[in-house]
């Protein structure tokens, strides 16, 4: 049985590098669970961030004690005026060119 419970949702797409090893236990979990490598890894990053309770209590401090650097870059899709799909960067961090996990790992 799977530890992770996986359910599609409204997505960003944020580039990230892994290392070859994790993603390829990434693109096994996903085949073991029968959902998108993304799904996994979405759902695994979520039950880290609950269960570290040092993060939690980081999350709950004022935000003068939060340092504002953005390390994932991420795009939202949007519907322009014309009613088109279009995407829209929401952080001006430039996304590292990096392989997606679901088609091949860098060597």
């Amino acid at each position: 049985m799977p530890l992770l419970e996986i359910t599609t949702s409204r997505k960003v797409t944020a580039t990230v590098s892994l290392e070859e090893p994790t993603a390829n236990l990434v693109n096994q979990y996903a085949a073991f669970t029968r959902v998108a490598a993304d799904d996994v890894v979405n759902k695994a990053l979520e039950y880290v961030f609950t269960k570290d309770k040092d993060f939690q209590r980081f999350i709950g401090a004022p935000n003068d004690a939060k340092p504002i650097h953005r390390c994932v870059s991420s795009v939202m899709a949007t519907i322009d005026q014309k009613g088109k799909p279009g995407r829209k960067p929401t952080t001006s961090v430039p996304a590292p060119t990096a392989t997606p996990i679901a088609i091949a790992a860098v060597k």
